[in-house]
């Protein structure tokens, strides 16, 4: 069965509530029913209406990257980020699951096509490249296809990505999620035990009021921010090396301070991360020497450390 979604789970938290039967609004006020008690139970009622976590088979530790808006790099930073992990320490295994149903974009990015296989108990096999595994609704859809589906759709295919897929064993497992704050958000937060979020932003003010949302999101439901992320920090221009922050400068970092949480890194607006992201090449395999490769590599120690600090 698919998790239910926010409205339902809504529903079945009010069918559930005590107030729902007690007659008169006024009767759950009296007594003891006011103040620390009172919220005590909510609290309980409100945890019997959300599914138990199970981990991922084979999986130690699952990193999320997440946006509030479309359009910030967060596909792109997600496949350094999980290349980053795997060049800084090559003795660790990571994956890559693409979590946006509706606009998959892991299968461009990594330079794979085509469906997985299955084994012998029906889980699908992840298509591997650059060393890293990789799962996607793209591989099980045809590419130029539009993804038209209801909630309840979405759900039950997130669900197959989730628990019908073999990891064999990882490390990390990195998820690329899709940009906003909704029911793809909620399940993964509530059926997973996630380690940690890592929030994605151009330093533009609309980027970071959705990133705003999106780190207290995962705040409400319990999920670690492990930091932001501040993507197309700067263009430098290729010819003079003149430096222009085209989107604004160090708003991520702001953000950061004011929310009280890690600032990850910058990554820059570079040309080179643009065409070898379209040629299937990202920049940590294809360019490991430039200066934006290293970004990416900071970025992950940075995730690293991160991880390391609410897992304990």
């Amino acid at each position: 069965m698919a998790p239910l979604g926010p409205l339902s789970s809504l529903l079945l938290l009010h069918a559930r509530s005590p107030l729902r039967h007690a007659g008169c609004c006024c009767s759950s006020l009296r007594g003891k029913s006011t103040g620390p008690d009172l919220q005590e139970r909510q609290r309980q009622h409100m945890a019997r209406g959300l599914p138990k976590q199970k981990p991922i088979s084979g999986v130690k530790q699952v990193v999320v990257v997440a946006s509030g808006k479309g359009g910030v790099g967060k596909s792109t930073t997600a496949v350094n980020l999980a290349l980053g992990l795997m060049a800084n320490n090559p003795s660790k295994s990571v994956g890559l699951l693409d979590a946006d149903i509706h606009g998959p974009s892991i299968p461009k990015l990594m330079n794979l096509k085509g469906n997985p296989d299955l084994t012998e108990t029906n889980r699908m096999v992840p298509l591997t490249n650059y060393g890293i595994p990789c799962m996607s609704m793209g591989f099980l859809v045809d590419e130029e296809a539009p993804i038209v589906w209801r909630g309840l759709m979405v759900m039950s295919a997130l669900e197959k990505l989730l628990r019908q897929v073999d990891w064999g064993t990882l490390d990390y497992l990195v998820v690329d999620m899709p940009p906003g704050t909704g029911d793809v958000q909620l399940s993964i937060s509530q059926n997973i035990p996630v380690t940690g979020a890592v929030i994605v932003s151009t330093p533009q003010d609309i980027a970071l009021l959705d990133a705003r949302r999106g780190a207290e999101m995962f705040r409400k439901v319990n999920v670690p921010v492990l930091g932001l992320v501040q993507n197309m920090s700067v263009f430098q221009c290729p010819n003079c090396q003149h430096q222009t922050h085209i989107f604004g400068s160090d708003g991520a970092r702001k953000l950061a301070d004011t929310l009280g949480v890690h600032f990850l890194g910058d990554i820059p607006l570079h040309l080179n991360i643009r065409e070898m992201s379209d040629r299937g090449q990202p920049v940590v395999i294809s360019s490991p020497d430039s200066p934006e490769a290293e970004a990416y590599r900071k970025l992950a120690a940075a995730v690293l450390l991160r991880i390391q600090e609410v897992s304990v």
